[in-house]
This record gives structure tokens, C-alpha cells and sequence, in this order.
């Protein structure tokens, strides 16, 4: 009997244990998960920290900490919610390595954007040089050209800018699509929708 109570007590104890992890990764995890959807975690990045580049507001990986991992996406349609962060895609600065569709830099000054791994190519749908819309709260919107990967598995490295996996519904805009939107970039990530051109 007393054994019984032990297991039953080592299982609630796993239990708590696991919520806190997954609380703490939340925690510092980058934005967007709680707009995921039905996109659930589907593994965790043990973090390490590095020379994490500061631009537009960076979430650098911390040591020691977890971060989730989504193969997925939340379901596209003709307007499909999502977290628009800012990101420069220029040689040496947060966007890490060259862009993974073109394997390429560009300027600030031209309208491109990350899609989540999931939207990027996991649904089926491979988006690399492809056009989406993007359509902001107040109303504008802006066509942008799909150059890169915001990672939803990997991160936490210099290819990355050791920053955490993306979450599963972000398109990460360069400062040209945010001064196309007429949205401050300091604001760092805003609600819009996006879609297919």
C-alpha cells in the first residue's frame, strides 16, 4: 500500500514537474503560441546562449532554458491569422544566416518576409519566392515576397542568431513591410492576417 501511494505521488510529482517546464518555456518563448491554434508543441529545444545580435527587439536563447517545437502550421485560408514580427534580412544583422529560399541577403528597403516552417512548406504548399499579402489592423496591406524560414524547430545557434524557434503563426517582416503597413517597428509584433497572391 505504501508503495502504491509513493507512485501515485512520483506520478502527480511528473506531472507538475512537466507543467512547469512547458510554463517556463512559454515564458520566454517568442511571440505568438497562444495564437497557435490548432498547432500543438511537438518537441522542445534545449537552449544555449551565444552572440545574439540585439535588432528589433531579439528574444536571445538563455542556457539551460526550453523552448517548443512545432512542425506545423495553423490551417491557411484567405485570411489566415498571424503575428507579424519585424526582422532585417541584411548581412550581420538578426536575421541570422542568408535568407533559406534564395540563399540570399536583402536590403531592408525590399518587401520580403519569414513564414513559419509550417506555412513555408510543411502544409503542402511550398511558398519560397512566391508573393502573400499581408493585411494590417488599420486597414493597409502589402505584398511581399516569401525569402525565408521563420524556424519553428531549430534555433539557438548562430545560423538562427541564437534566438528560439519561431511560434508556428509568424510572418517576420522586413522594415519595408512594416513602413508599408504604416506600423512602427518598435511596436516589435502586431496581429494582421495573411494569404496566397
Amino acid at each position: 500500500m505504501a508503495s502504491m501511494k509513493l507512485l501515485v505521488l512520483l506520478a502527480l510529482l511528473q506531472v507538475l514537474l512537466l507543467h512547469a517546464h512547458v510554463s517556463e518555456a512559454k515564458k520566454h518563448h517568442k511571440p505568438g503560441t497562444a495564437a497557435a491554434g490548432t498547432c500543438k508543441a511537438s518537441g522542445v529545444l534545449h537552449g544555449k546562449a551565444g552572440n545574439c545580435k540585439k535588432f528589433h527587439g531579439s528574444d536571445c536563447c538563455r542556457a539551460g532554458e526550453s523552448y517548443p517545437q512545432f512542425r506545423c502550421s495553423p490551417p491557411v485560408s484567405a485570411k489566415t491569422p498571424a503575428i507579424l514580427t519585424v526582422n532585417s534580412f541584411e548581412k550581420g544583422k538578426d536575421g541570422g544566416g542568408p535568407s533559406e529560399c534564395d540563399n540570399s541577403y536583402h536590403d531592408d528597403s525590399e518587401k520580403v518576409v519569414a513564414l513559419s516552417s509550417g506555412w513555408l512548406r510543411l502544409d503542402g504548399t511550398k511558398r519560397c519566392g512566391k508573393k502573400v499579402r499581408v493585411t494590417a489592423g488599420n486597414g493597409r496591406s502589402v505584398v511581399a515576397k516569401v525569402v525565408d524560414e521563420c524556424d519553428s524547430v531549430n534555433g539557438c545557434d548562430d545560423e538562427h542568431n541564437f534566438e528560439p524557434p519561431c511560434a508556428p503563426n509568424i510572418v517576420d517582416g522586413s522594415p519595408a513591410v512594416w513602413k508599408a503597413l504604416g506600423l512602427n517597428e518598435d511596436i516589435g509584433e502586431v496581429k494582421v492576417t495573411w494569404s496566397d497572391v
